[in-house]
């Protein structure tokens, strides 16, 4: 394998890293090293800002000193670039763009990032295809088996913007859940505090834990079916697979979900043609500096999900 070697490095921030996450920051830097690996650097301490240790989700500021250890980086050869069917894929995806937002209709089964025998996520491929985009970045994320709409920043000011109107709750995010069992009640508010848990086997889960962090989610039921609820999910809050939790918190996981659902329900469902997880990310609403009617992103359910639907319809 040919690498390059390297040595320690200081680099200051500038107005482009201004805002930006310290892991991010670090895949810019070092091309081609996997996100685990920059994930250990900084769990070992051997990544600094300002000679002191960084959490993976630090805001970097402009003028922040960061210290990057030695790593040996694969060339661009071994790292890999993806094909070009894979980004003409993900170009279809794309529903709307100007100079500062990008908004795809994200399929389920893809990451939005690479790293854990991921080659490519959303972003990798993104960037392949926009070479000039330098400072394209993701604005939030979805699970990688929820499809629907995904917001990606252009410039560090409209990820900033992006930002801020998430932390104020300004950015409305509507999903559509497909549930294991029936409601009783149209509307129902879930207010229950989740934490994220690493269990021995490796995996990676979240459960419902007084002592975590507050989630919030409002539930409206779209129609019901024999033994299923079609539900529409509100996020107040924007955990890690929070509405997948809260749902099975009410008993009535998500259909489809193999971590947090039922799994004799989901090979009943699987033989009625339900291969993945049923979340959607129907729609996405906020306002925009200067834009009198703000911004409003409508992605349609898969076809495979409505084809579903039609079939528990009959």
């Amino acid at each position: 394998m040919n690498q390059k070697p390297v040595k320690v490095r200081y680099v200051t921030v500038d107005e482009r890293g201004d805002g930006q996450r310290i892991d991010n920051f670090l895949l810019r830097e070092l091309k081609g090293v996997p996100r685990t690996l920059i994930y250990r650097l900084l769990r070992k301490g051997e990544v600094r800002v300002n000679k002191g240790r960084a959490k993976p989700g630090r805001k970097l500021v402009a003028g922040d000193i960061v210290r990057i250890p030695p790593v040996r980086v694969p060339d661009a050869a071994v790292a890999g670039v993806p094909k070009q069917w894979e980004i003409q894929k993900i170009e279809k995806s794309v529903m709307y763009e100007d100079n500062l937002l990008l908004i795809i209709n994200k399929e389920s089964g893809l990451a939005v990032h690479g790293g854990s025998g991921i080659s490519f996520g959303v972003i990798e491929l993104l960037r392949a295809s926009r070479p000039n985009e330098k400072a394209l970045e993701l604005a939030h994320r979805l699970d990688r088996d929820t499809s629907g709409c995904l917001m990606l920043a252009k410039k560090r000011s409209a990820l900033r913007t992006l930002q801020e109107l998430q932390r104020e709750g300004r950015v409305h995010k509507r999903y559509l859940a497909l549930l294991d069992g029936l409601w009783s009640k149209n509307k129902q508010q879930v207010k229950v505090p989740l934490t994220k848990n690493t269990l021995k086997s490796g995996e990676r889960i979240v459960r419902v834990d007084a002592a975590g962090k507050a989630a919030h989610t409002e539930f409206r039921v779209v129609k019901r079916f024999a033994n299923a609820t079609l539900v529409e999910a509100v996020l107040k809050t924007g955990r890690t697979h929070q509405i997948r939790v809260h749902a099975q918190y009410l008993g009535t996981p998500i259909l489809g979900d193999e971590k947090y659902g039922n799994e004799q329900t989901n090979r009943e469902y699987r033989k009625l043609g339900l291969k993945r997880l049923f979340l959607h990310a129907a729609s996405l609403t906020f306002p925009w500096p200067g834009r009198e009617q703000g911004y409003a992103f409508e992605a349609p359910l898969p076809q495979e999900l409505q084809d579903l639907l039609d079939r528990l319809d009959v």
